[in-house]
């Protein structure tokens, strides 16, 4: 759900240097969706436009961690009302892709690192979103939305066994891709990436993630833009491969 803007990257409370390393073997690089792949907050937006009543007060008592998304979830689903075709249409006007995201994939396709979007959110507007931007072919897992009628909407929770507070459980997801990836990067900004990010070797943080980073002491780069992704990853593969030779 929500996230909070950051300023320019320092790395805290590691240095990019130590906070950055190969194992060698497969990387897998994972990307949160609302305020990262997709610098708007989707979820967000959709509950402004498409909720029949205020949800404020849902999401006041999710961001201070009183429920978890998945009973946020279920709160919301018989207030919002909205047909497919109005829906599509509304997120392909207001997405917002990071101009810098693009070349974040095709960086990593040539290393041969696996991209995989984790999203609490749902995966109607993220799949609207990839073939809107042209990126099909990117593995995402979501809240999966379904379309009713008279404009009912309804939410399925495929990945939330893992976690019982979770709608989307990014943790299980990501523990689970241990077994085929010898690193894991880990890229986000908000509450739903703050458990996940203490599974991976590596994490890029801004907004909510990044201050809890600092808080819980779990090492990270701060960054602004999948650019400063494609920098640091570029120089530790550079070193990699320099202490390889």
């Amino acid at each position: 759900m929500r996230s909070a803007p950051t300023n320019r990257k320092t790395a805290d409370p590691a240095d990019s240097t130590g906070a950055l390393s190969f194992r060698g073997g497969r990387t897998l690089a994972v990307c949160d969706f609302d305020g990262t792949v997709c610098t708007v907050d989707m979820g967000n937006a959709i509950l402004n436009r498409f909720s029949r009543t205020k949800w404020e007060e849902i999401d006041r008592a999710y961001c201070a961690r009183e429920i978890g998304s998945l009973t946020a979830y279920r709160m919301l689903t018989p207030i919002l009302r909205g047909s497919r075709k109005g829906m599509a249409d509304f997120v392909r006007q207001n997405a917002r892709l990071d101009p810098e995201f693009p070349a974040f994939v095709r960086f990593c396709r040539e290393l041969g690192v696996d991209v995989m979007i984790l999203s609490d959110g749902l995966d109607f507007y993220i799949e609207t979103f990839l073939e809107q931007f042209d990126l099909q072919g990117i593995d995402y897992y979501a809240n999966r939305l379904s379309f009713g009628k008279e404009d009912a909407l309804d939410i399925d929770f495929p990945y939330s066994s893992e976690c019982g507070s979770c709608g989307t459980c990014k943790s299980g997801i990501l523990l689970r891709s241990r077994a085929e990836y010898d690193t894991v990067v880990y890229i986000g900004d908000g509450f739903s990436d703050i458990c996940p990010a203490r599974e991976a070797d590596c994490v890029f943080a801004k907004g909510v993630l990044y201050e809890a980073c600092l808080r819980n002491g779990t090492a990270c780069i701060r960054y602004e833009h999948f650019g400063d992704v494609i920098d640091a990853l570029q120089a530790a593969w550079t070193l990699r491969e320099a202490r390889r030779s």
